[in-house]
């Protein structure tokens, strides 16, 4: 993509699915971003009884959020969005492991065994590849490094690397790079998303 002028007249469609996309953008940002002030609120007050269910409250719109991007995002080459489409696939599944192996809670499991974390890289792939096509296309270069960085970030908590504290912030530094990449994202012409449609494979 990366094209700043109109091929064609936009779609209906085109309109819809674009609006989806950055819909699911933005609350991925949002999720996120309430992510990590769950997780440092939970510095405050350990022994919340409920963090378990929002964890999986937000995870769950997390999956949901992401997979409106992955289904709506436009791509010039139809490979790199069917690969993106079977990685999230994977993710679903790792979802569904962490849900069987948790009996329903997945924070017990993320949290407890090192696989667990290592089952939600599928997802934040998924995510990576949205934000870093956009730093491709329109130089947003913190799309890059969120693409870098998030997968990074769960491999060194799957191996113990950070603390529960580390983590915590190192997910607020997340919340923050993806919330300024969304506000950079989300107020660009709708047609900036659809480029050349004959350009399509």
């Amino acid at each position: 993509m990366g094209e700043q002028q109109i091929f064609q007249p936009l779609t209906k469609e085109d309109k819809v699915t674009v609006v989806i996309y950055r819909i699911g953008i933005v609350l991925s940002a949002v999720i996120i971003s309430l992510a990590a002030y769950m997780m440092l609120n939970s510095l405050k007050h350990p022994a919340d009884s409920s963090l378990s269910l929002k964890f999986n409250i937000l995870l769950f719109s997390l999956y949901i959020s992401v997979g409106m991007s992955v289904f709506s995002i436009h791509l010039y080459i139809g490979k790199f969005k069917r690969i993106l489409k079977k990685i999230y696939y994977i993710s679903v599944a790792s979802l569904a492991i962490l849900l069987i192996v948790g009996k329903g809670s997945v924070l017990g499991v993320v949290a407890g065994k090192p696989y667990g974390t290592l089952l939600l890289i599928p997802l934040s792939l998924c995510l990576g590849f949205i934000t870093a096509k956009e730093a491709f296309c329109f130089k947003l270069t913190e799309g890059y490094l969120l693409a870098l960085i998030m997968p990074f970030y769960l491999l060194l908590f799957s191996v113990r690397m950070l603390s529960f504290e580390g983590t915590a912030y190192g997910l607020l530094l997340i919340a923050f790079m993806l919330l300024f990449f969304t506000f950079r994202k989300v107020f660009m012409p709708i047609h900036y998303d659809i480029g050349d449609k004959s350009a399509y494979t």
